[in-house]
This record gives C-alpha cells, sequence and structure tokens, in this order.
C-alpha cells in the first residue's frame, strides 16, 4: 500500500513479501512455491506512479520435454510499472507487481532453465512414431483408424470452375 498522502516528491522505496495466493493461479497450472518479493522504488509524476526495481517469486512448472516438476524463481531486475492515480490516499500496488511476473514467465518451460538444472531430454519411449513395431510401444492411430481428413482429400481433386 502506497500512501500518497506520506510520499515525498523526490519518492520512496518500497521492500517486502506479499503471500504466494496473490497469483490466484488455477489448479493445474503452474503454482506459486513462495511469496513475492518486492524491492522498489516508488515516485509520482502527476497522475501517475511509477515503480521501478526488483521483482521475484519462485514457481513450480512441468517441464514441456520430460513432464517432471521443477522449480524456477522468476527473477525481474530494473522492471519498472506504471500506475494510474484514479483518486488520493492510499494505492494497493500489488495487483500491478503480480501482472510484472506473470507476463514474465516461461511459455515452454523446462527444466534444465530451473533453479537447480536438471536434465532435459524427451524420454525415448514417448517417441513411438519412430520406433519400429518390434519393440511393442503402441504407435499412433493412422490409416487403420478413423480418418476424419480423407474427407478433404476428395476437394483435392476438384477444380475450381473459373
Amino acid at each position: 500500500m502506497i500512501d500518497l498522502a506520506n510520499l515525498p516528491e523526490e519518492g520512496k522505496g518500497y521492500a517486502g513479501e506479499l503471500p504466494k495466493e496473490i497469483f490466484d493461479l488455477p489448479e493445474g497450472d503452474v503454482q506459486a512455491v513462495g511469496p513475492l518479493e518486492y524491492d522498489v522504488w516508488v515516485q509520482r509524476f502527476g497522475s501517475e506512479l511509477l515503480l521501478t526495481g526488483t521483482l521475484s517469486a519462485a514457481f513450480e512448472f512441468t517441464c514441456v520435454r520430460t513432464l517432471h516438476p521443477f522449480v524456477q524463481t522468476i527473477r525481474l531486475e530494473n522492471t519498472a510499472a506504471s500506475l494510474e492515480i484514479e483518486r488520493e490516499g492510499e494505492i494497493d500496488a500489488g495487483d500491478a507487481l503480480r501482472e510484472e511476473v506473470l507476463i514474465n514467465l516461461p511459455i515452454d518451460p523446462r527444466c534444465e532453465e530451473g533453479d537447480v538444472p536438471q536434465k532435459c531430454e524427451i524420454d525415448s519411449r514417448y517417441l513411438s512414431v519412430d520406433k519400429s513395431a518390434e519393440d511393442g510401444l503402441p504407435t499412433p492411430p493412422r490409416a487403420e483408424s478413423d480418418d476424419r481428413w480423407s474427407a478433404l482429400d476428395i476437394l483435392k481433386d476438384l477444380k475450381d470452375p473459373t
């Protein structure tokens, strides 16, 4: 919480933690495993607050290659967030800090990038497309199954009448 009445013109530093529940992520998705830590400088510019500094939070991800869980801390050095001042009084900057961290989550998390890097290789058991039939692994359904795309093959033989 930033009290605008007590914010000096030159700005003020704020440091602390927000509970991991601030991320409010859906079950089965990436989950925060620690608090959102912040160390920011807050300064007012007219009807805007500028927050600059460092943010960090640890999350548990599922590796896109190995499907194993791992922990990675998202650290944002020299980050900046701007808040519009809609009214005088106290302003809660928690949501702005939360959003800065969330937009920096990795799109394709890999365990080799975790806080404790792990060997990140696809298990060869899952590569049954390239396996011979003798290894006993099931192959993905192909021609012997319901091929719903075959209806489109008929269209490729049609000519444009114009």
